[in-house]
C-alpha cells in the first residue's frame, strides 16, 4: 500500500512535504496534472508520480493508489469546496491539507460526523496558521488569567519562492471588508490597517489585514477579546503599493484581480534583487497575570538563508508522522488547533536557520 498520496506534491509547499516524508522512509506518490513538473520531482525524489485533475479523476485514482493518507496542497482553498475531503471519507482514506482559507477551515467540522462514521481523520488548516500560531498560544496561555489582544503576524523574505496560490488567495480579499471576529463589530478591510513591526534582526517590516481562520477560532478558544492578523511584504514599495491597490479597490475598482495573478506574481519576482531570504512571524500576547496584573509575552520566530517556507510544511509532515504510528487515532473532522505543540514544531525545523525569540 501507497503510504501517503500527497496532491500538488510538485508545488512549492508540496515538494517539501515530499522530501521531509522521504526522508522518514516513508513511501510517497505526487499527483498534480502537469506532467513535466510531477515526473522531474518524482526522479528527483524517487517517488511515485500520477498525472491527473483532481477535479475530475480524483475519485478514480484514490482507488487505485489506495493511499492511507492524502495531503491536499491544492491552493487557493477561499472558494474551494470539500469534495476531496469527502472523496477521502467515502473511501476510509485520512485527509490532511495546507489550507489558510477562513471559511475552509472553520467549517471542516461539517464533515465530522461523515468522518467519525467512517473511522477517518480529517484535519484541515495543517499550516503556519492556524497550526502554528495555536501552538503559540497553548505554549503561554497558563502565563495568562486572560488574554485581552494578541497581535500577531508573518513577513516572509522577499526572496522566499512564492506560489500563485498564495497570491491569489491574498488578492481575493484585497481592498474588501473582512468578516468581523468573534465578539468584534469592528470593519475590517484586506491589506489595509498598515503599521511598522520591529523584528529581532530583520528591523522594521510593513504590515496590512489578512483574512485567517484564527480570527473565527480564537476568540471562542482562548477568549481573546481583541485580535489582529496581518502580513507583510519585505520590500516597501511592493507593500504599499498592494495598499494603495487595495484602496482602490475598495473605493469602487471594477476589476477582477486574481485574474492578473500570473502577472503580479512575475512582477514581484523583479524585486527580488532588492530583497533577502529572511523572513519572521511574530505573536504580541497581552492580558492579565495570575496575579491580575498586566502582562505581555512577545513571540518571534525568525527565518534566515530561504528556510522560512519549511514552516508551513511542518504540521502535515507531523501529523501524518503521527496518523502512520497511531498516535493520533481521534476520529472525526476539525481544524488543526493546538494538534503540534511549539517544540515538536521546532523540533522539525532544528537542521535549518530558524530562531526563536521570547520577550516579555
Amino acid at each position: 500500500m501507497n503510504k501517503i498520496l500527497i496532491l500538488g506534491g510538485y508545488g512549492n509547499f508540496g515538494k517539501i512535504i515530499t522530501e521531509q516524508l522521504v526522508r522518514a522512509g516513508i513511501d510517497i506518490t505526487i499527483a498534480g496534472r502537469n506532467e513535466e513538473k510531477a515526473k522531474k520531482v518524482a526522479a528527483e525524489l524517487n517517488v511515485k508520480e500520477a498525472i491527473f485533475d483532481v477535479n475530475t479523476s480524483f475519485d478514480c485514482y484514490l482507488k487505485i493508489i489506495k493511499p492511507k493518507i492524502v495531503i491536499n496542497t491544492c491552493g487557493p482553498f477561499q472558494k474551494a469546496d470539500y469534495s476531496i475531503a469527502k472523496s477521502c471519507i467515502k473511501q476510509g482514506v485520512h485527509y490532511i491539507d495546507i489550507a489558510d482559507g477562513r471559511d475552509f477551515v472553520c467549517r471542516i467540522i461539517e464533515l465530522d460526523k461523515l468522518a467519525k462514521q467512517a473511522n477517518t481523520i480529517v484535519i484541515s488548516g495543517a499550516s503556519t496558521v492556524p497550526c502554528l500560531s495555536s501552538a503559540v498560544v497553548e505554549k503561554f496561555k497558563n502565563k495568562f488569567s486572560q488574554i485581552d489582544s494578541l497581535i500577531y503576524g508573518i513577513t516572509p523574505g522577499q526572496r522566499t519562492p512564492r506560489g500563485r496560490s498564495t497570491l491569489t488567495s491574498i488578492l481575493t480579499y484585497l481592498g474588501k471588508p473582512l468578516k468581523s471576529s468573534f465578539n468584534s463589530n469592528k470593519l475590517v478591510y484586506g491589506w489595509q490597517d498598515i503599521y511598522r513591526q520591529k523584528y529581532p534582526e530583520l528591523g522594521k517590516r510593513w504590515m496590512a489585514n489578512c483574512d485567517v481562520p484564527d480570527l473565527d477560532i480564537f476568540p471562542k478558544q482562548y477568549g481573546i477579546k481583541v485580535i489582529k492578523f496581518s502580513a507583510g511584504i519585505e520590500s516597501s514599495f511592493l507593500h504599499l503599493s498592494a495598499w494603495a491597490l487595495s484602496w482602490l479597490k475598495r473605493v469602487g475598482l471594477s476589476i477582477n484581480l486574481e485574474k492578473y495573478a500570473d502577472f503580479l506574481l512575475k512582477l514581484s519576482n523583479f524585486f527580488n534583487i532588492f530583497g533577502t531570504d529572511n523572513g519572521g512571524m511574530h505573536m504580541i500576547i497581552k492580558g492579565k497575570d495570575k496575579f491580575n496584573q498586566v502582562y505581555e509575552r512577545k513571540w518571534f520566530l525568525i527565518a534566515k538563508n530561504d528556510s522560512g517556507i519549511q514552516i508551513p510544511c511542518v504540521p502535515s509532515v507531523i501529523l501524518a508522522k503521527k496518523i502512520l504510528s497511531g498516535e493520533l487515532s481521534e476520529f472525526g473532522a476539525r481544524p488543526c488547533i493546538g494538534m503540534v505543540k511549539l517544540q515538536e514544531y521546532l523540533n522539525e525545523l532544528s537542521e535549518f536557520e530558524i530562531i526563536q525569540y521570547i520577550k516579555n
